[in-house]
């Protein structure tokens, strides 16, 4: 099951707020040894967490967390102009027609096909909130996952070569790009 909520909702949730930011710990933390903070209870969430984001997760039967992302107006703080404008030359994206999209997390125990889901609930809260797009920074590894779920981004900016590539892009998700996702997720 897919929820759309608010991180000041998270609290009625506890077993999926719990599992949600231990999962991001394992995959930023151990599996990709990102330079995040983890805490004492094991927990993965920033400064752009306090920031009342939209999640948007995916749910195993007994209510843990199996995949997620997390969403801002670009009108706001963001983690791309706060931390990874030097990808874009200096420049910001900030619209009330694009949010930004991190935090983008599989748990251990998702379905090869959750990312081609979770991309599909994403281009629902597009359509839903009438955006035009979502933008956010990936590494190279993600390409692959991107180009298999049906739905590649526009890179605007780019650092690196090979595996150490960092990159800034926006996904706008068209009725093609929608279909396409759908049916390679087999929704």
């Amino acid at each position: 099951m897919i929820k759309y909520l608010r991180a000041d909702d998270l609290c009625f949730y506890p077993t999926l707020q719990d599992s949600m930011f231990r999962d991001r710990a394992g995959q930023f933390k151990c599996c990709l040894n990102w330079d995040v903070s983890v805490s004492a209870h094991g927990w993965e969430n920033d400064e752009y967490d306090a920031l009342n984001p939209l999640y948007v997760i995916a749910t195993a039967p007994n209510g843990s967390h199996l995949g997620s992302m997390r969403f801002l107006p670009t009108t706001g703080r963001t983690m791309i102009n706060e931390h990874f404008a030097h990808l874009l030359k200096g420049h910001v994206i900030a619209s009330a027609s694009i949010w930004e999209c991190t935090r983008f997390c599989l748990g251990p125990d998702a379905s090869p096909r959750l990312a081609g889901q979770l991309m599909s609930a994403g281009g629902e809260v597009l359509k839903g909130f009438g955006l035009e797009g979502f933008a956010g920074v990936f590494d190279e590894r993600m390409v692959r996952i991107y180009n298999r779920i049906g739905s590649g981004p526009e890179i605007l900016g780019a650092q690196g070569q090979g595996k150490d590539r960092i990159s800034v892009g926006i996904w706008r998700f068209s009725d093609e790009a929608r279909a396409r996702v759908s049916r390679r997720s087999g929704l």
